[in-house]
């Protein structure tokens, strides 16, 4: 008859909060006896590997936020084994806030792009097809995509499409069929599907003009490969621009940058427009 294994026993020397922080950690890792904690049960859990310890959560937020910006330019450009290892580092660490870590589980679980090919081909060989997207209220959307460019619009990387569809696209008339699709909201397992007709040769353009004044008028540096006259008024003062632009919201956001030194002069739709977003922004501080 065998005999029963010898159990060591072992006293802690610890204060009450300690034994109040222990009993806490048994709590949140599932060691209990019953419904109490079991302080002996979470020591035993670690002494097996059934529990790891970890650094302090230290980290700090520009930490967190260089890491999660390096993950999404990762994720952009294809590289989804390099990113999957940064998700995992940001994962383990009890720094992150909830939204962010919602966010990046959802891609560690379908990691996948398998479309990313497909849409390189039929952009390859200017073949319209029809796309699935998922809007930020996560509403499915299908495009008929006939002309499509990748680009970077501030930090991340957006697919710029010319699409059959106009409907609920808020940019002015002569804009409506571009579409601006952030690429990591196309779905995983999105299907990417041929549609005929014709292959469009370029997106929809309209050309802005818009005047610099003060020390912006002096040290703005020309988009050359937008900006279709750069000259200097001596008699006003200013730096007149006119720019090729697909879309009157990548263009706002720069606009705004600039503040009271820079003033849009047309097309009219264009100018009011951003005239009635000024106001509505104002309006929220009264």
């Amino acid at each position: 008859m065998a005999m029963p294994s010898k159990r060591s026993s072992i006293t802690l020397s610890i204060s009450a909060h300690e034994k109040a922080r222990l009993e806490q950690l048994a709590l949140d890792f599932g060691q209990t006896w019953g419904e109490k904690a079991n302080v002996s049960k979470l020591i035993k859990a670690i002494a097996q590997n059934k529990l790891c310890l970890a650094d302090n959560h230290d980290w700090s937020r520009d930490r967190i936020d260089t890491l999660a910006r390096a993950l999404n330019l990762l994720k952009d450009e294809g590289y989804a084994s390099e990113a999957l290892e940064i998700a995992h580092v940001l994962l383990s660490r009890g720094e992150l806030s909830q939204p962010l870590r919602q966010e990046i589980q959802r891609w560690v679980d379908a990691p996948g792009e398998l479309w990313r090919s497909q849409l390189e081909a039929y952009r390859q060989r200017q073949r319209p097809f029809r796309l699935a997207y998922q809007d930020a209220a996560e509403q499915i959307w299908s495009f008929t995509v006939r002309h499509v460019e990748i680009e970077r619009h501030e930090d991340r990387i957006y697919l710029d499409c010319w699409c059959d569809e106009t409907e609920r696209n808020q940019d002015v008339d002569a804009l409506k069929h571009n579409w601006s699709l952030r690429l990591d909201r196309i779905p995983d397992e999105a299907v990417i599907s041929p549609v005929e007709g014709c292959w469009q040769p370029n997106l929809a353009y309209i050309e802005v003009e818009f005047y610099l004044f003060k020390r912006l008028a002096i040290g703005y540096r020309s988009k050359q490969s937008a900006d279709i006259v750069v000259e200097w008024l001596p008699d006003q003062a200013v730096r007149r621009v006119v720019r090729r632009i697909h879309n009157t919201f990548w263009f706002f956001r720069e606009v705004r940058r600039y503040g009271s030194d820079c003033r849009i002069v047309g097309p009219e739709d264009v100018r009011d427009r951003f005239v009635r977003d000024l106001k509505a922004a104002i309006q929220n501080y009264e």
